[in-house]
């Protein structure tokens, strides 16, 4: 009798087990989520003052295409919508609306450039979507405190300021700087930035400084003023087309300024090569990422994967643009976070994993790099290393470098 007691008591157990799992398992979806597929937006340049990060969102889709062609994320498969915006807001707001709005996506991954990213933030926002990644490194990208719903994937633009302006003062102590800036958000942070890691020596040191607008067709003028100004060490805040223009432009003057460019502007292929690689002989930089273009990484397992990739999925792409590899680098990011997501595709819990990430290495990133982040610091890249151009590639020097300044 009580064996047979025992016996339906395991029974009535195994059933109300048996009840619960499906229950306990039941997928969430958010709209742009299905147990067929996960909807991603974003805006790209492909056309307009800033096509040259076109690569990136070629790269991505061809990085989704092979995640699709491996059976996708947890069964299901990405559909990636892309539009152009030009690079200008008023585009950028209409199509991330749509994206929204009428595609009804999970999220937006991506979307290229500061000026676009600002303009869809507080849209963005409010309707509680997230605004992943964001390629850019304005401080504003990287406040969860007054924007929980965006993360930017660069480094910060005012850490890296600081990390030139820091540099400067322990290499070019006595330098004279001029500082040539984008008009917006990018070219502002970096200005605060190096006025930061000059600290009190900044008044003395930055003899000039000189904006240029999206619009301008060149930067022609504003270089030959900071040249009269008897700046030696020239710093360009700039996106790649109008950095071209300052390096071609310095060298055209015959000017032999020590010369800083953002890490926005390192492209060999659409920076360097159109300046002229003689030109862009050394100037120097930061980076997190691996150089195709290194010889160092030949044997390196993750660029062997990037290089596969590259050669399968995006063979008209150059595998030695930085642009490339970074969004491959990012695209691996977004898979890694949607996987840890599971069936709970909310856009809630994308912002959840996507803030609560450890240690997390990525092919193209450099040794010592890893991406920690958390609901109070949304920095994806903190730690960068110093470069100088040789005349055919980039050279690493000096140590990681740590960025200690959140926000």
């Amino acid at each position: 009798m009580r064996a047979s007691h025992l016996h339906c008591f395991a029974a009535s157990a195994l059933s109300l087990a048996l009840l619960a799992t499906p229950a306990a398992a039941e997928p969430k979806y958010d709209p742009g989520a299905s147990a067929s597929e996960i909807k991603i937006g974003q805006t790209v340049p492909f056309s307009g003052p800033a096509s040259a990060y076109s690569s990136i969102g070629k790269t991505q889709a061809a990085y989704f295409k092979m995640i699709n062609e491996q059976s996708g994320i947890n069964g299901r498969k990405i559909n990636l919508i892309q539009y152009d915006d030009a690079y200008s807001p008023p585009k950028a707001v209409e199509q991330v609306r749509k994206l929204v709005e009428s595609d009804e996506v999970l999220l937006t991954f991506q979307i290229v450039g500061t000026p676009s990213n600002a303009a869809v933030q507080k849209y963005l926002n409010q309707k509680q979507v997230p605004q992943l990644f964001a390629a850019t490194g304005a401080t504003r990208f990287t406040d969860p405190k007054n924007f929980p719903w965006t993360m930017g994937y660069n480094p910060n633009y005012q850490s890296e300021g600081r990390i030139y302006g820091k540099y400067i003062l322990k290499n070019y102590p006595n330098a004279k700087i001029g500082i040539l800036w984008q008009n917006d958000d990018l070219g502002r942070d970096y200005v605060a930035g190096i006025q930061a890691g000059l600290g009190d020596k900044a008044a003395t040191m930055v003899v000039a400084d000189t904006s240029y607008e999206l619009a301008d067709p060149t930067v022609d003028s504003q270089i030959v003023k900071l040249k009269s100004s008897g700046a030696d060490l020239l710093f360009s805040a700039s996106t790649p087309k109008f950095a071209a223009q300052a390096i071609k432009k310095v060298a055209d003057l015959g000017w032999k300024p020590v010369h800083i460019v953002d890490i926005n502007a390192t492209s060999v292929g659409a920076v360097l090569q159109p300046a002229g690689l003689d030109n862009s002989k050394g100037l120097i930089s930061v980076n997190y990422g691996k150089d195709p273009a290194d010889p160092q990484w030949k044997d390196d397992a993750g660029m062997k994967r990037y290089l596969a990739f590259m050669e399968k999925y995006y063979p008209e792409g150059d595998k030695n643009s930085n642009f490339n590899t970074y969004g491959y680098g990012n695209a691996q990011l977004m898979v890694e976070v949607l996987k840890r997501c599971g069936d709970d595709l909310t856009r809630a819990n994308v912002m959840k994993q996507a803030t609560s990430l450890s240690n997390i290495k990525i092919d193209i990133g450099l040794p010592g790099m890893s991406i920690t982040t958390s609901p109070t610091d949304y920095r994806v890249n903190k730690r960068l290393q110093m470069m100088k151009f040789n005349g055919e590639r980039w050279e690493l020097f000096g140590p990681i470098i740590e960025d200690d300044v959140a926000g």
